[in-house]
């Protein structure tokens, strides 16, 4: 069994990408075969190598390694040379209209009722023609012309699949400046790496037609190739991911703080009947299965991934996040406000509450409870015991309870209206800032 991933280097990783890397990644560990990261750099515009640097990047954190990794770019000699061999079986023929043209041509069809398809009119150019057209500046691109056939397959995902060819217009599979197109290139690269399962998006389905015959044309066995199309993703309200892709870039869900326990164990469960755990990828391998993807378009729902990385931050011993937390923070602290965190980014300020200075705000009207709680406030040694039996004291002697007893003293202490238990924090923010906080607050 071999797969392969084959990003283009012209942008971010989003979490459409990042899922179908997943998925090739996850069946490939599961079954014991090979994972192919292949570049599709050809396109000599758009691709950057520092997209390619951040793609690889972005998989590594994703926990994803690979095999083999290839990019396109070296390999234009085989395209080229099965480019030649089609054009000797009379399958790649050579096109010299401009976009307007074809514009022109298809707006044409549409008024007269028919489909806008491509009409092969460069078909019937006589070799001189042709000749006469390159003599006059014209640079030639190149379409595959397809069979007069429909190519069926049984779908992993989708079921029984069928393209009609010949509702479809013949694909360019090279440019008029030489550079081959993904259709073309794609092909060449399975057969030649011997690629025995494509998993990729439902927008590939017509391509997947068109590329079976493209394979065929070159010479391979379209009946050792399976095909696994996932539905596209949408947001929470349902529209294209595509339309918000700078907010779900990997990079973007890392700078925030999504853990990549979370997002893996999020993706893998997509579209499926199972709840998602949280797993780095080589924990959800034995038990990924394919075929429990749903037909149905799966919603990439941010809450529901935020709360499988709460579980996970939680969860998550001080050893396996040290490296990334504030110098000087100790496993007691992570302890006391790990339980607080939606994302690793919301560590810091309660690393400054605890450790820093802050100046809490002026509580008008608590005065003379704050002054109490000072008054009242013990001694140190201070354990996790120190806050019941402080604010059970306060509770004795001024009668305050519930809200009206613990909000003032946490915004005294913190700050914040919400956050860690106290119970846990109140040691380590310690007597002396305590006191100090406890007097800013009354204004004195």
């Amino acid at each position: 069994m071999r797969l392969r991933f084959a990003p283009s280097p012209t942008g971010l990783l989003h979490v459409g990408n990042a899922r179908v890397a997943l998925a090739n990644w996850l069946h490939a560990r599961r079954h014991g075969g090979v994972f192919i990261l292949r570049l599709d750099d050809t396109d000599r515009e758009r691709s950057r190598p520092e997209f390619a640097a951040a793609i690889e990047e972005d998989l590594r954190w994703l926990g994803l390694d690979w095999d083999e990794r290839v990019a396109q770019s070296g390999r234009l000699d085989r395209y080229a040379a099965a480019a030649e061999r089609l054009k000797q079986a009379g399958r790649l023929y050579p096109c010299f209209e401009t976009e307007e043209e074809l514009a022109f041509k298809r707006e044409r069809r549409r008024r007269e009722g028919r489909p806008p398809v491509y009409d092969r009119e460069a078909l019937r150019m006589t070799p001189e023609q042709i000749a006469r057209a390159i003599e006059n500046g014209k640079q030639p691109y190149w379409r595959l012309r397809l069979s007069p056939r429909s190519v069926a397959w049984t779908d992993i995902v989708l079921g029984e699949r069928t393209v009609k060819l010949s509702a479809i217009s013949d694909p360019v599979l090279i440019r008029a400046d030489g550079s081959p197109l993904y259709t073309f290139t794609s092909v060449v690269d399975d057969l030649d790496m011997a690629v025995t399962h494509v998993i990729r998006g439902e927008d590939h389905v017509t391509n997947t037609g068109i590329q079976l015959d493209l394979f065929e044309a070159l010479g391979g066995d379209a009946a050792r190739l399976a095909f696994a199309h996932l539905p596209l993703l949408t947001d929470e309200e349902g529209g294209a991911l595509s339309k918000r892709l700078g907010s779900i870039s990997l990079r973007h869900l890392r700078k925030d703080g999504i853990e990549p326990a979370a997002l893996a164990g999020y993706l893998a469960a997509l579209g499926t009947s199972a709840d998602p755990v949280a797993g780095m990828p080589r924990e959800l391998a034995p038990g990924y299965d394919i075929t429990r993807v749903s037909r149905a378009t799966a919603r990439f729902d941010t809450r529901h991934m935020l709360a499988l990385n709460r579980r996970v931050l939680h969860e998550t011993p001080f050893a396996a996040v040290r490296e990334r937390l504030p110098d000087g923070a100790d496993e007691a602290w992570w302890l006391a406000v790990r339980g607080n965190l939606d994302l690793m980014r919301e560590a810091r300020p309660w690393f400054d509450i605890v450790r820093g200075a802050i100046v809490p705000p002026v509580q008008q009207g608590e005065h003379d409870f704050l002054a109490a709680a000072l008054t009242a406030l013990p001694s140190e040694p201070w354990d996790e015991a120190t806050w019941a039996a402080w604010t059970g004291a306060l509770k004795a002697t001024t009668g305050r309870k519930g809200k009206a007893l613990f909000l003032p003293l946490r915004l005294a202490l913190t700050g914040e209206e919400h956050g860690p238990d106290l119970g846990a924090l109140l040691p380590l923010i310690g007597r002396e800032k305590a006191a100090l906080r406890l007097r800013l607050s009354t204004g004195a």
